[in-house]
């Protein structure tokens, strides 16, 4: 694939007024980085999900930042085009000082843009200082797996009407406190489809349904790396390409083109 311009903000922001689904993947080291960078992805997520699928443990709630600044570094050095993302750790933002501290090493590391899980006034006061300095933020709202544990597992979110109107109200104070960007992830379609015509930002689905600008996989889900126990959201594409070169581009086709994911690959209510 040529070379294009880096995405930046800018063009995330055009993609979502022209409702070109923006592709998105989580990646770990730089060979796997140059590999989404080629196929076309736009923004390579360094996700707390290395905990799982790098590291072996059942939750993302032990990976460090010392962890995250590591494989945020190693993914840079293999990106040219793509925006890099990077999640903020376990309690890495449970004060805006300290969220701020952590952003600027994974920032420093080759991060644009950090992502922050939830939306109770403490993460929002986090996302406030942060903006303010001038550090892109993403959202985080639906399943925040770093709240397994308060969840009581992985579970779908935004059924219920005091939890649906929970998510648009947090959705909302994310926006305003300045994020630049919101992932949705296990809700129902209805509620994503509500929360993305809601804001003005490019809102990403896992789980969520077609109805918002651009999905988010994690890359060895996508490789069917997952066994029995993927979820339902995920699609193996590397049994239908041959290749993990092949399979990332046929993910990006997919989500360019709007088939994926499809309704039984989404929670419909």
């Amino acid at each position: 694939m040529s070379q294009q311009k880096q995405v930046t903000l800018m063009e995330l922001n055009r993609m979502r007024t022209q409702r070109e689904p923006i592709s998105m993947l989580t990646a770990y080291d730089a060979s796997f980085a140059r590999v989404l960078d080629q196929a076309g992805v736009d923004c390579v997520l360094v996700g707390d999900s290395l905990g799982n699928v790098i590291q072996g443990r059942t939750t993302t709630v032990p990976v460090t930042m010392d962890d995250m600044a590591y494989h945020v570094a190693a993914v840079h050095r293999g990106l040219q085009r793509a925006m890099l993302i990077a999640d903020m750790p376990y309690l890495s933002y449970s004060n805006p000082e300290l969220a701020v501290a952590n952003a600027a090493r994974l920032m420093q590391a080759g991060a644009a843009m950090v992502k922050l899980e939830g939306g109770s006034q403490i993460i929002i006061d986090s996302v406030c200082a942060l903006t303010d300095l001038g550090v892109p933020v993403c959202g985080h709202l639906g399943l925040t797996p770093q709240s397994v544990h308060q969840l009581s597992g992985y579970r779908v979110q935004g059924r219920s009407k005091d939890s649906q109107q929970r998510l648009i109200e947090q959705a909302c104070a994310l926006a305003e406190a300045g994020a630049a960007m919101l992932v949705l992830e296990c809700v129902p379609v209805p509620m994503a489809s509500l929360i993305q015509a809601e804001l003005e930002i490019p809102v990403i689905g896992i789980g969520a349904g077609r109805a918002v600008d651009g999905q988010v996989l994690v890359l060895y889900d996508l490789l069917g790396l997952a066994g029995k126990h993927a979820p339902r959201f995920v699609r193996n594409f590397l049994g239908t390409s041959g290749s993990i070169q092949g399979a990332v581009e046929q993910y990006v086709h997919a989500v360019k083109q709007g088939d994926f994911p499809s309704d039984d690959e989404s929670f419909l209510e």
